[in-house]
């Protein structure tokens, strides 16, 4: 499948859109990286390569930052103000949006999904505190998008594990024995394939499912 490349001009900066298009598409999922990684992250591959054969066109968005070669991201508020700069290219083929992301992309995505007009939220690695303080929540965010949200969470998360999470009026997909980017232990029950399809079959699950 071809890959198409849009640069866009943010607030923010240059941000990128690397498009996986569905030939006959009926929704479009947009998702972004973490705050130590890119697109490359093999979570985002996974869905890139399998979404668009189940009509769910995937974008995956490069933030400023990342596309101007820093090893940092900024504040959570610049990353929001890039967010926002992106999203009229994604919502420009006229389809539902899912606004989507891993870990520091998801929290991005919770914010600002009601004020963007996001069909849905997906999720990946929300990092509910920080690594051993599980006092510092960020529940808010997560309870606070406003639209159906989907959490795909891997199982040994030191970000937030599944049954750490409050209840709320989201759907919850286990990675078993993930780590925050969806790597499995050798000893694991479930090789490294297995887990990624695990992550693909419950997103589109969830993406039949909405409306």
């Amino acid at each position: 499948m071809t890959e198409i490349i849009e640069t866009i001009d943010t607030d923010a900066g240059t941000a990128r859109v690397t498009w996986h298009r569905a030939r006959k598409a009926r929704l479009v999922l947009a998702v972004s990286h973490g705050a130590g990684g890119g697109i490359e992250a093999r979570d985002l591959r996974a869905l890139a390569a399998e979404l668009p054969a189940h009509g769910v066109s995937v974008a995956l968005v490069e933030q400023p930052w990342r596309v101007a070669g820093k090893k940092l991201a900024p504040a959570p508020k610049t990353l929001d103000v890039g967010w926002r700069g992106i999203w009229p290219v994604l919502v420009k083929p006229g389809l539902p949006v899912i606004a989507g992301g891993r870990s520091a992309g998801a929290r991005v995505a919770c914010r600002t999904a009601t004020e963007l007009g996001a069909h849905a939220v997906l999720a990946l690695s929300f990092p509910l505190h920080p690594p051993g303080k599980p006092e510092k929540s960020r529940a808010d965010e997560l309870l606070g998008a406003g639209v159906p949200t989907l959490v795909v969470q891997g199982g040994n998360d030191p970000f937030g594990r599944p049954e750490e999470f409050p209840e709320g009026a989201y759907g919850m997909v286990e990675v078993p024995y993930g780590d925050h980017g969806f790597a499995v232990p050798k000893r694991a029950p479930l090789d490294l394939d297995q887990a990624l399809k695990v992550i693909t079959d419950g997103v589109l699950k969830w993406t039949s499912s909405l409306g």
